[in-house]
């Protein structure tokens, strides 16, 4: 959520955040209703205070009356009394309804881009902050796409998965368990040796939980609901692990913190269909490795680097082509800042397929869930958010098993191997 006082001290800043996000002029009228509602909120918190005074002026003036035997002047000073707290409680009411309809209205404004975001509206609009530096794979005219690789290599069932759930769903088994085993094992690992803590969070949160990162009320389509529990499944661990520090005021000496969880992820992916959605390209059910750092201010976009570096290195280590992109303005989330999203090339479907978007949220998370810290001056700030996919799965895979498929079988990555047990993925059971 943005800061009320930005608003006030910056409103041109703001707009022009919310102008490159590419809001509509319906949306970006409701900075100037906020800012109105802020005066009024002003001036009947004023007129309650100057009621407040009065009461207590004239409960002092009554107690001196009745000392005195004035008896019908403090009668007076009561019925004044229970007038000014009858006129409070109705000011108390309307100011209720203000800073409700005002914090509504905050909650429906997206976190400004950072000012290196570049311009645009749609995914063709990002810019291409790294490309891959040499020619991309070609294969041979005989390879396959990856579900047609998974008949062959007993690695996955999409039937099955229909059966059992639903369209999206996917059954791994034999080679498919294990290679999903093996990558799960190899990120964490990856992840442990880089610095992050390892944590295992509910795969159910409440909604005080998903409004905290903005997946309230923004996402709230998006996300399968258990109505009867009034619990949300998670899209992505960065909803549990994040708050993990909710509501907490950490000391400067706690920073850095560096967490990281492997979890299921659950998605409706409403309205995708056609042919990009094939296979593992787009599912409702996959597996993820996250990595959450919660930052000082000054450090945040030194440490959203080093995750990128912690992505490149993974797609490194398992031979994988990849860009990186900076999303444009149109492109981003309600709550990002400023974030990159890793694609990694599939040789057999020549296409891209995105396998990580690592993101500075900045304050607008720690404001809904009032994460700060206490600075050496005693003071009491916000802190800024990260996080990224370290990896996500089902398209790595997919990207394994095409651009390394052999006439031997598909060649596991050599840093994967150990976690895998050999060197080739065969068409055997084993």
């Amino acid at each position: 959520m943005l800061e009320l006082n930005f608003l006030r001290k910056d409103k041109e800043r703001v707009l022009e955040g919310l102008r490159k996000k590419n809001l509509p002029a319906d949306q970006l009228a409701m900075v100037d209703e906020i800012l109105a509602l802020d005066i009024q909120r002003k001036s009947l918190q004023t007129l309650m205070d100057n009621g407040l005074n009065q009461v207590n002026s004239l409960s002092k003036e009554i107690g001196n009356f009745m000392k005195s035997g004035q008896t019908a002047e403090a009668e007076n000073a009561k019925n004044t009394v229970s007038g000014i707290k009858e006129k409070n409680k109705e000011i108390e009411e309307q100011l209720k309804l203000i800073q409700n309809k005002q914090e509504t209205l905050l909650l429906s404004l997206p976190n400004l881009p950072h000012s290196s975001v570049p311009n645009g509206k749609v995914a063709e609009d990002n810019e291409v902050f790294q490309d891959w530096p040499v020619a991309l794979p070609v294969l041979p005219d005989s390879a396959k796409p990856h579900w047609e690789l998974a008949q062959d290599y007993d690695i996955f069932d999409m039937e099955l998965g229909v059966k059992i759930s639903g369209s999206g769903f996917i059954l791994y088994r034999r080679n498919g368990a294990r290679l999903q085993r093996a990558l799960i094992n190899f990120f964490l690992e990856e992840a442990n040796s880089a610095g992050y803590e390892e944590v295992w969070v509910p795969l159910l949160v409440n909604k005080e939980t998903a409004f905290a990162t903005g997946q309230l009320p923004d996402k709230e389509g998006q996300m399968y609901y258990a109505e009867k529990d009034d619990l949300y499944l998670i899209p992505t661990a960065e909803v549990p692990v994040t708050n993990i520090y909710r509501n907490e005021i950490l000391k400067e000496s706690d920073l850095p913190v560096c967490l990281t969880a492997y979890t299921p992820c659950f998605r409706r992916e409403a309205g995708s269909y056609g042919a990009h959605v094939k296979g593992l390209n787009r599912v409702h059910q996959f597996d993820k490795i996250e990595i959450v750092r919660i930052e000082h201010p000054d450090n945040s976009y030194r440490a959203l680097e080093l995750m990128l570096d912690h992505v490149r290195s993974l797609l490194a280590k398992l031979e994988l082509p990849y860009r990186i992109l900076k999303l444009c303005g149109g492109d981003m989330s309600f709550s990002s800042a400023l974030t990159y999203d890793f694609e990694v090339y599939s040789a057999a479907q020549k296409r891209w397929l995105e396998v990580s978007s690592v993101s500075n949220f900045e304050t607008f998370q720690t404001n809904r869930m009032k994460l700060r810290y206490k600075n050496k001056d005693g003071q009491i700030q916000l802190l800024h958010t990260l996080n990224g996919s370290a990896l996500a799965l089902a398209r790595i895979v997919a990207a394994i098993l095409e651009n390394h498929q052999t006439d031997k079988g598909i060649r596991i990555p050599l840093a994967l191997q150990k976690y895998f047990g050999s060197e080739y993925l065969c068409n055997t059971q084993i």
